[in-house]
């Protein structure tokens, strides 16, 4: 979404190649942005969750996450030592975002902590704006997202082999958690889903092989099943379906695997109904299922809480996204709790912003990638707070932005390049994600 140039119109596919594999791309950034990414990704893993095989204090695991944070923003600095950023409508409402933030963490209703979440928040926001100078409309930042998130994934695999009880715990029935970084199921489950859909993407774009593809997408959905967790194979299926479904037009592969995924949805239906029940209902009672595992419960009472009209209006400032010692889980309460209406209206206008650029881009793989994240987080948010505070939700949110950025102008000093040897295009196609 940048708009230091104007907006760029995503080279149209044809029905018989891969989408946009064969599209010049910028310069790619220096590697040390992905080290930046993986800083990023690393803050926002948070500090709450399970027991761990090795126990973590959590004064540590804040520390480490903190300096990440610090560490992400000064690397950014340092290579973007010249402030040159790309203006961009997501940063822009973050930005408005982080000041009312600022506004209504101030009185300190919530305490001291609210002011040093809105020091983290500036810290995140900046990094994003110092990072926006390589958002080009290129799959760079999709890859660096589904590398870091992968790796964080092995370590969840790494704690269920070398501990099981510790990573199937029965304090969360038996669903898989971090045993190594404590991380709680959802966590899990949002990880896993957004790669998935990222590598399948990759793979029907011709950005990766089927090899490639399949050692990020097999574990990830075998430890997606683990941890039982609704929200994000919903999101999964409906993000897929809607990105898919804007490359229908110009992708045979998309019709392709339209076609097998209807027949083994089928399929599965059929013959695993009964599993497939019992998964999705994880042995629930009807009044615990009805009441979203009892989170209805915590937004009657958040919204029959009686407010002035300042705390109506701004929030009463950043804190852990819970009410009455309990988690508030759905994104837009947890804002209208902490930055009030204004907050509420700012998050759906970067939802409605990134959607509407989306649905104007023609079909084009960056294209398809970021409404599948776009449409991952609208889904998510209803069940999982994180789309108003330094979260994974906001990284990928950031990612759809880089997707929809125009691409960056040619340098005026590079040697033209002509066409690219067949051997070149394969080996792209060919890349481990």
């Amino acid at each position: 979404m940048g708009a230091d140039t104007p907006m760029s119109a995503d080279t149209p596919m044809s029905a018989d190649t891969p989408m946009s594999a064969d599209t010049p791309m910028s310069a790619d950034p220096p590697k040390a942005v992905g080290i930046v990414w993986g800083l990023l990704v690393l803050n926002t893993l948070g500090s709450a969750g399970a027991k761990t095989i090795v126990p973590l204090p959590r004064s540590l695991i804040q520390m480490v996450t903190m300096g990440a944070l610090v560490t992400a923003f000064a690397l950014a600095l340092t290579l973007n030592h010249r402030l040159r950023i790309r203006a961009s409508a997501y940063l822009s409402l973050l930005t408005l975002l982080l000041v009312t933030s600022v506004l209504s963490s101030a009185h300190l209703e919530s305490g001291l902590g609210a002011l040093f979440r809105c020091a983290r928040l500036a810290l995140f926001v900046g990094t994003l704006w110092l990072l926006s100078r390589w958002w080009d409309s290129g799959p760079t930042f999709v890859r660096h997202h589904i590398r870091m998130y992968f790796a964080v994934l092995g370590s969840v695999a790494a704690g269920l082999v070398v501990s099981p009880g510790a990573a199937l715990p029965d304090l969360y029935g038996g669903r898989l958690v971090g045993a190594v970084w404590p991380l709680t199921p959802p966590q899990i489950g949002q990880y896993a889903a957004v790669i998935i859909g990222l590598a399948v993407l990759l793979l029907l774009g011709g950005r990766t092989d089927r090899a490639g593809a399949a050692v990020i997408i097999v574990p990830s959905l075998v430890l997606l099943v683990l941890t039982h967790t609704r929200t994000a194979t919903l999101g999964l299926l409906v993000g897929l379906a809607l990105a898919i479904g804007s490359l229908l037009l110009t992708s045979a592969a998309a019709r392709r695997f339209v076609t097998w995924a209807v027949l083994c949805a089928a399929v599965a239906a059929v013959a695993f109904s009964s599993a497939l029940a019992e998964w999705f209902l994880r042995g629930q009672s009807e009044e615990n299922f009805s009441s979203l595992t009892g989170r209805a419960k915590v937004w009657d009472a958040l919204l029959a809480a009686p407010r002035s009209t300042v705390e109506q209006l701004f929030g009463v400032g950043l804190g852990d996204k819970s009410f009455g010692g309990l988690p508030i889980d759905n994104s837009w309460l947890a804002v209208y709790q902490e930055q009030g209406l204004t907050g509420v209206v700012l998050v759906a206008a970067i939802i409605i912003v990134l959607g509407g650029v989306a649905l104007l881009r023609p079909p084009s793989l960056s294209r398809a990638c970021a409404i599948f994240m776009i449409s991952y987080c609208a889904i998510a948010s209803y069940t999982e707070a994180g789309l108003g505070d330094a979260s994974p939700y906001l990284l990928h949110l950031a990612v759809a932005a880089s997707l929809l950025a125009a691409p960056a102008a040619a340098d005026p000093l590079a040697t033209p390049e002509g066409p690219r040897p067949r051997s070149a295009r394969r080996a792209q196609r060919s890349e481990v994600i």
